[in-house]
């Protein structure tokens, strides 16, 4: 749930004092300005949202435009604090039930824009030009939203700091790293902002190489969490879940298989399971769901975390799209794991909601504070559009326009 926001007087004045609380402690009183600018033509400027538009819709100065393109692109102003006060303005009034990690894919064209590289993107099937950029969602039933992102820098531009990345004005300690690793900056962030910690992660580490790494790095920082997982990952069958005596197979150990194997061969009678999940409207319906607990097969015996039990679930067939789950939540009910998962599921829907209503995927992104500046902006006015008018849906045009983009 989350609380409307009622603001005193109107809505005018209730965006001027959220926009005071978010970019008041920028240096420059024109800063300030044109923050308030930037986010009022966000939310009231339909349609495409060129820098002209924007400025139209909220000023008569012909020159307006080439201020609000200037403090997006060209200004330095530090977007750490703004966000910092979006992550805590929207913990006062949403109940955050997780934080939600997902990866937004920006398609591009021509090679311009900051972090563009090539990518093969399983939703679509194809290698696309695009961005990269991964969020952080305050996640709440009925609404996510995105406080903080990273965006993702290929090994590609490392290749020459004096031309290409000073031409996007990266900074020097930002240097390329694993996806994942993107995921864990943005959630340490989270925490050093003080924003509610007793939530567990939710994230798609699907597609990684290592997810047996970044799951590693969660349980180092005392997290807990639900994450999609490879189907290959190594694991060990654990008979009976958390507490039960381990079984004695060859040398002590159970053999290793993988977690897409394990659940194949727990997919009898024994470890099918059934939880009742609520739908959209109100009503309780009832699922099948394949699950199993396991340890980490590469976990060596004495190191933190070996002899740590999670637990598996699957739903195949259904809004997760067969995706499997893990988590050391293994003493939650089912159906609560599986809300959770379906998190990750209403994050990526958010991000077409943003695209719709907030242009947040069609901004051209050529330098790094660019990119970085209108995200946040972007972020600000949907926090205040949905906290000051629940229940505000965008339509599905932005999803089709960028699912064609990506397989044009």
């Amino acid at each position: 749930m989350f609380t409307q926001l009622r603001p005193a007087g109107s809505r005018r004045q209730a965006l001027d004092d959220f926009a005071k609380l978010l970019f008041g402690q920028l240096p420059r009183a024109d800063q300030r300005e044109w923050a308030n600018t930037y986010l009022r033509g966000l939310l009231c400027t339909t349609g495409k949202k060129s820098m002209r538009r924007l400025a139209e819709s909220v000023s008569t100065s012909p020159t307006a435009w080439y201020s609000l393109q200037q403090f997006i692109s060209g200004s330095s102003w530090d977007w750490e604090e703004p966000r910092g006060e979006l992550a805590r303005w929207v913990d006062q009034r949403a109940s955050v039930r997780a934080w939600t990690v997902a990866t937004a894919t920006m398609p591009k064209r021509g090679d311009q824009s900051v972090g563009v590289h090539r990518r093969f993107i399983p939703s679509v099937g194809r290698t696309v030009n695009c961005q990269l950029g991964t969020a952080l969602f305050l996640s709440c039933p009925g609404a996510n939203f995105p406080t903080d992102w990273r965006l993702h820098l290929p090994t590609e531009w490392a290749a020459d700091r004096r031309t290409q990345l000073a031409a996007a004005r990266i900074p020097e300690d930002v240097t390329p790293q694993p996806l994942w690793q993107d995921a864990l900056d943005l959630i340490d962030t989270a925490a050093a902002r003080g924003v509610e910690t007793s939530v567990p992660v939710v994230a798609d580490l699907s597609d990684l190489d290592d997810a047996g790494l970044a799951v590693a790095r969660l349980e180092a920082r005392g997290l807990s969490f639900v994450v999609a997982v490879p189907r290959g990952l190594e694991v060990r069958g654990e008979e009976g879940g958390p507490g039960a005596p381990r079984p004695q197979h060859r040398r002590g150990v159970t053999p290793p298989t993988t977690v897409g194997g394990l659940l194949e061969l727990h997919g009898g009678q024994p470890y099918r399971y059934t939880a009742a999940i609520m739908g959209a409207s109100g009503g309780f319906r009832q699922i099948p769901v394949l699950s199993a607990y396991f340890r980490l097969a590469r976990q060596r015996q004495g190191s933190p975390g070996a002899q740590q039990v999670y637990r598996l679930f699957s739903q195949p067939d259904s809004a997760l799209q067969g995706a499997i789950w893990m988590t050391n939540l293994t003493h939650r009910r089912l159906d609560e794991l599986l809300e959770l998962a379906l998190l990750h599921t209403s994050a990526m829907a958010t991000v077409t909601c943003l695209d719709e209503r907030f242009a947040l995927l069609d901004f051209a992104g050529r330098s790094f504070p660019g990119w970085h500046h209108h995200m946040t902006l972007a972020s600000a006015a949907y926090a205040f559009a949905r906290l000051s008018q629940p229940g505000e849906l965008p339509s599905r045009v932005a999803a089709r326009r960028r699912e064609d983009a990506m397989t044009a």
